[in-house]
């Protein structure tokens, strides 16, 4: 009996142990972006940022949390410290990396204009100016229409939430919109709200503004937690659960980036 007790003592101390193991990690996202992340009809999250959030708790042994916000205010929201990584779609630039610190790349996706069928529009100042453009408030696509576009002719509108783009495209109040190509594709066009919007031309280039790939978002100076991060992004790069993740979510679309 003696034996028993101390061999359930035991096992109770090395679950209290593996419980305090599991670091808990709050992701902040903005749940209006189908199909990176959104919540279906039961009001659950889901999307391939939160499968992709989920494989990374469970590679690095993280207990996952999810923060909502509007998509301009997680910057500030993971500043005050309401939550701990940016888990959102947010590709890594310049600009952001004077505030923030990122993991490394994860995953990358083009941008690109979706216009009505037939208006023969393209992504060019000289086409669409007179135009009216939009894009997501806080978004690079929204820093990119406003440096290559607005300063020539081009009226750029900058919405909290992609969804309302689309609703103005099909009113008839904005000529486009640019968008990452997948959320595009997933959110709108595949959708019968969608039906008679195209892509048009190729996807947009700068570098400097569209930057080296999506990555998680994270205070400066949190060493640690990036390390953390890292090492389970890279595992999850290497044994191929990304590329799975993007063939679910994102079929035909080459998500990789340079290591």
């Amino acid at each position: 009996m003696k034996k028993l007790n101390a061999l359930f003592l035991a096992l109770g101390m090395m679950s209290s142990v593996h419980a305090l193991a599991a670091q808990t990690l709050r992701y902040g996202l903005e749940s209006q972006y189908a199909p990176f992340e959104s919540r279906n009809a039961q009001g659950e999250l889901e999307g391939f940022d939160i499968e992709l959030g989920k494989a990374i708790c469970a590679t690095g042994n993280f207990d996952c949390q999810w923060v909502e916000s509007s998509f301009d205010a997680l910057i500030p929201a993971l500043q005050a410290k309401k939550f701990d990584a940016i888990n959102s779609a947010m590709n890594i630039t310049e600009a952001r990396a004077k505030s923030i610190d990122f993991t490394k790349p994860i995953y990358r996706i083009p941008s690109m204009l979706i216009v009505k069928e037939g208006e023969k529009l393209q992504p060019t100042a000289e086409a669409l100016k007179g135009r009216n453009i939009g894009v997501l408030q806080g978004s690079i696509q929204e820093t990119y229409a406003k440096k290559h576009w607005e300063t020539q002719g081009v009226t750029v509108t900058s919405y909290q939430d992609q969804n309302q783009v689309y609703n103005d495209m099909v009113a008839g109040r904005l000529d486009g919109t640019l968008v990452m190509s997948a959320a595009g594709q997933s959110g709108f066009l595949d959708k019968p709200q969608g039906k008679g919007f195209v892509f048009a031309g190729k996807a947009v280039e700068d570098d400097a503004i569209l930057g080296s790939g999506i990555g998680f978002g994270l205070r400066k100076g949190d060493t640690k937690l990036k390390q953390e991060l890292d090492a389970a992004i890279t595992k999850i790069q290497d044994d191929g659960t990304v590329k799975k993740l993007a063939d679910k979510y994102f079929p035909g679309i080459d998500v990789s980036v340079t290591k």
